[in-house]
């Protein structure tokens, strides 16, 4: 299965992508299908031409909303509406992942709830043909990871209908900032917005990594035109590639955040709760370690590893949960083998169990240490008869690899 790389070296914006997508060969009835489905058939039309920028040729889409008199559109009818809607699952719920990111965005930075966010704050017709579109375009590829390079911001100040905004405009900056999406900075960037909300808001559910293939073997490119005019061709390239051949085996680097706090002053019980709470918040391993501190007071480092879009949450749980006043945070990685959650089909049931593919192409397993020990309880067996029965018995997964 395939790969697709974003690379948006002039910006993103949701017109773009849905241009790349149609020029890389979906087929304009996927885009259009599930619009039909949210009653919004008659309300729009899409045209889209081969067209140049800056000498280099490219689709462009136009979206044309037809309605003489556009519904005054609040979020919360818009997701009713998408709710309603016949769509496929996968297709809804990327839908409404996108629209609701969105809203949060607009209702943080102009101080209102997300429930009263006016549509026109997300676009109108054409931002819902641009969701739509570009979900279902990804669905029908449906490749096998989605990696982004980092977008560039744009400099300098856009008018809009609040006035003067600085680039990035504040709701690209609050989804920035919420889903740890990186933006360039810095000299050389054509002046002006060239990243749009819903362009950033898309990728942020759509997109795997926000890094370039470090290999890449392309099979098929889709190139989509912005309306803008700049010093240099304005467009997006979606590059469908093959993963690299021993890349299904091959460890994983994944990008993490470790934190950590020296405590002097909880009882054993209360470190343990709170290791117990930032496990429970989504902390891929906590550890505690005994540490002698300052004037010869024993203490704890408690360590928890975190992933990137959960530090936020699990930084706040350290200062309210903890007693400490402080935290210790540090960027780090990991290198992971593939994996896949699956059970043992042994004769007193199925056994949870994990799958690990070596870098060899072996694959081994384990049976989960929780597992057993339920087992155990329930028949009564010892723990070496439960695992040699474990060795001798089939794997079934139960997802893909990871």
């Amino acid at each position: 299965m395939s790969a697709l790389w974003i690379d948006a070296p002039t910006g993103l914006a949701g017109d773009m992508l849905l241009a790349a997508l149609l020029d890389l060969g979906v087929d304009q009835a996927v885009v259009e299908s599930p619009l039909a489905a949210l009653g919004l058939a008659g309300r729009y039309r899409i045209t889209q031409h081969e067209e140049r920028s800056g000498g280099l040729r490219g689709v462009r889409v136009d979206v044309r909303g037809l309605e003489d008199q556009p519904p005054h559109r609040h979020w919360s009818g818009i997701r009713d509406q998408i709710n309603a809607a016949a769509l496929a699952p996968t297709l809804k719920q990327r839908v409404l992942a996108v629209f609701t990111r969105l809203a949060e965005a607009e209702a943080s930075v102009h101080g209102t709830s997300v429930e009263a966010v006016h549509f026109h704050e997300v676009g109108a017709i054409d931002a819902l043909v641009d969701v739509v579109g570009v979900c279902a375009a990804m669905d029908d590829l449906n490749p096998a990871e989605v990696v982004c390079s980092p977008l560039p911001a744009g400099t300098g100040t856009v008018a809009t209908a609040h006035g003067l905004l600085p680039v990035p405009v504040p709701a690209v900056l609050e989804l920035a900032r919420r889903h740890r999406i990186p933006l360039l900075q810095g000299e050389g960037l054509p002046t002006g917005e060239l990243v749009t909300p819903t362009g950033l808001a898309l990728v942020s559910v759509l997109v795997d990594r926000f890094m370039a293939p470090e290999v890449l073997v392309a099979e098929k490119i889709g190139v989509g035109l912005g309306h803008r005019q700049l010093d240099r061709p304005n467009l997006v390239r979606l590059v469908l590639h093959t993963p690299q051949l021993d890349a299904v085996d091959a460890p994983r680097w994944e990008s993490l955040i470790v934190q950590e706090a020296w405590i002097d002053d909880a009882t054993p019980e209360e470190v343990a709760a709170l290791a117990n709470r930032l496990r429970d918040a989504g902390a891929i391993d906590v550890a505690v370690q005994p540490l002698l501190m300052k004037k010869g007071r024993s203490g704890q480092a408690v360590t928890a590893l975190v992933r990137d879009g959960n530090a936020e949450q699990m930084r706040s749980l350290w200062l309210s949960a903890g007693s400490s006043i402080g935290l210790r945070e540090r960027r780090q990685g990991r290198w992971v083998l593939p994996r896949r959650q699956g059970v043992l089909e042994t004769p007193w049931g199925p056994l949870a169990a994990k799958q690990v593919r070596r870098p060899d192409g072996r694959c081994t397993v384990k049976a989960e240490a929780e597992a057993l020990a339920a087992l155990q309880a329930s028949t009564g067996c010892g723990l070496d008869e439960l695992r040699a029965a474990a060795a001798a018995a089939p794997f079934v997964s139960t997802e893909d690899w990871a």
